[in-house]
């Protein structure tokens, strides 16, 4: 981040053309910034930057703070704004949240994302564990909508502290919310409460993964 010296001297040049006829000085920035004198002296002298201020300064001439606090120019933010990942994605898989699916995890393709996306599945080292499929049936409604894509993290398949999985069982590819219970068996609830809870054994269950996200929501 630049220096409050620096970004004095930044102002100072943005403003010279209101001062035609005169060098600006720190009260001229002061004046502008809406500090008194006395209170800009103590900042400069501290190095404490005004944020709220500057950001009004900003925004009343248009400027971007970033360019003005780092430096950055506005199309290296938009370019950066803009970055994408790939997500594999498995686009024929259907994971029931209802009667359950046979489908295998043959048919790969890859699922762009946008980088503000990413914080969402865990951060950019855990997208090496991160794979979509979409969902099928109406068992898990209102969470999840028939044809959503959710994320799975495959890494994580411990189901101590519960939360929503995809799982394997003999009746197909579910997701669904599943809970550990006081004598090891393990609830596997539909958030739709017309369907039933079902209680498996351990050895019962293949556990895909943890579903951290579907698009625009986090879970």
């Amino acid at each position: 981040m630049n220096s409050f010296i620096n970004i004095v001297e930044e102002i100072k040049s943005i403003i010279s053309n209101d001062f035609p006829a005169k060098k600006v000085f720190d009260k001229d920035v002061a004046n502008v910034l809406g500090i008194p004198q006395m209170n800009f002296a103590t900042m400069k002298k501290r190095d404490k930057i005004p944020f709220n201020e500057l950001l009004d300064f900003c925004a009343l001439r248009s400027i971007s703070i970033n360019w003005l606090l780092y430096g950055q120019s506005p199309e290296s933010l938009v370019e950066a704004t803009h970055k994408f990942y790939m997500i594999k994605y498995f686009s024929d898989i259907n994971a029931s949240a209802g009667g359950g699916s046979e489908n295998e995890l043959n048919k790969t393709e890859q699922i762009k994302i946008p980088e503000q996306f990413v914080l969402m599945l865990g951060g950019e080292k855990e997208l090496k564990n991160i794979e979509a499929i979409n969902v099928s049936g109406d068992s898990m409604e209102p969470t999840f909508a028939y044809n959503d894509i959710v994320f799975i993290n495959r890494k994580k398949v411990d189901l101590q502290r519960g939360g929503i999985f995809t799982i394997r069982t003999d009746a197909g590819l579910f997701i669904k919310r599943v809970q550990k219970r006081i004598d090891g068996m393990i609830d596997i609830l539909s958030d739709n409460q017309v369907y039933a809870t079902q209680i498996l054994n351990p050895s019962e269950i293949e556990v895909i993964g943890r579903v951290v996200s579907r698009l625009g929501n986090i879970y």
